[in-house]
């Protein structure tokens, strides 16, 4: 039987089946390769060594503290304004800073991720337009009230950001210009920079710093329980 003759043989539903066989395996190729850049995360991300904690630039009076600098632990985040699990964060990581009080401190640091939230760049430098008018407060006043009204996922409308200003207390003209001038873009990609080198392969990214200046990763959106027992850990110096 010639090749010719199998194929007249081959009934239309075995045809279909082997199409869809054939299709799978190309998506599933597909999907195998490994992404470029970094992304959005949820609770499973893997995790870097501890040479890549080492990099991170020491928490200092010029980062954004929400808390006491001198606080027992500190937590670095590094998150972007228009990913989904870091909104969710912030939630977590406003009830660690109203349980420990002065026992911890949230340190707040960019990671706009350019693949999935173009608008994510614009943002951050917003938050530090905030911060050069109004000081820390308006600061997370201005990334509480963000992060609050963002839909996520690039949804937030460019044209809310001065609206956001002036909710906060600000002076919108003044808030344009500086967001207009670009002054913090370096800013910005210096943080971004900083988190990769620590082993951020997606956001949120945060790093807790014990007492005993151990690092422990907090990779992604974990639940405060999860949050809390790394906390209790690092106030312990295990």
């Amino acid at each position: 039987m010639d090749i010719q003759e199998i194929q007249n043989k081959i009934s239309p539903s075995v045809a279909i089946i082997i199409a869809g066989v054939i299709i799978a395996g190309a998506i599933m190729f597909a999907n195998s390769k490994p992404p470029s850049q970094p992304l959005a995360q949820g609770n499973q991300p893997p995790q870097p060594d501890a040479t890549a904690l080492e990099k991170m630039n020491p928490v200092s009076a010029e980062d954004h503290i929400r808390g006491n600098l001198n606080a027992p632990v500190k937590i670095v985040e590094y998150s972007d304004t228009e990913c989904p699990f870091c909104k969710q964060f912030h939630g977590t990581m406003k009830q660690v800073v109203a349980e420990y009080g002065t026992k911890v401190a949230w340190v707040y640091r960019h990671f706009p991720l350019d693949s999935l939230h173009p608008k994510a760049r614009k943002e951050a430098e917003a938050t530090e337009c905030a911060a050069e008018l109004g000081g820390n407060d308006k600061f997370w006043a201005y990334l509480d009230r963000l992060m609050e009204v963002t839909p996520s996922n690039d949804g937030l409308d460019p044209a809310e950001l001065p609206k956001i200003a002036t909710y906060v207390g600000l002076d919108a003209t003044k808030f344009n210009t500086c967001l207009s001038s670009g002054k913090y873009a370096q800013k910005v990609e210096d943080h971004v920079k900083n988190a990769m080198a620590t082993g951020g392969q997606g956001t949120p990214w945060s790093i807790v710093v014990g007492t005993n200046e151990k690092k422990y990763p907090l990779s992604g959106a974990q639940p405060y329980q999860n949050v809390k027992q790394l906390i209790e850990g690092a106030l312990a110096g295990k």
